[in-house]
């Protein structure tokens, strides 16, 4: 069986979205991960602001790795996000992901997404996801 690294850098590899991002992955271990990003110019919507994409993208990749950390394939079916800090250029965000369920076939998890600076919570995430019968 894979370790959760090995599973999370083979998913890396392939996720072009996530490497746009510009993700690093701080810490991996089953059903928990922990992730950082900076915010560029090019996120930034007409508010000169970070887009809500950018950290609800930021939030699911956690989500997707976290989810599959265990090496069983697991897909997101449900999502959602609230956005209580705005960000700008250079901000450094962290993403903290945190299994709250998982069965044989579902999934639940929570993303604490907050400023690396002054710990400022940014956005609350929470993402069901089902548990295929593949394996990594």
């Amino acid at each position: 069986m894979r370790s959760p690294i090995e599973i999370v850098n083979s998913m890396i590899g392939k996720d072009y979205f996530s490497q746009w991002l510009g993700i690093e992955v701080l810490e991996i271990k089953q059903g928990f991960c922990k992730l950082q990003m900076t915010i560029r110019e090019d996120m930034l919507n007409g508010f000169g602001i970070a887009h809500g994409e950018i950290t609800f993208s930021f939030a699911d990749s956690a989500l997707a790795f976290a989810s599959n950390s265990y090496g069983q394939k697991s897909v997101s079916i449900e999502t959602s996000i609230s956005h209580t800090v705005s960000l700008i250029e250079n901000d450094t965000i962290i993403a903290e992901c945190f299994e709250e369920h998982c069965s044989n076939k579902i999934g639940v998890y929570t993303v604490k997404i907050y400023k690396s600076l002054d710990l400022a919570v940014v956005a609350l995430f929470k993402g069901t996801v089902y548990r295929t019968s593949k394996i990594w």
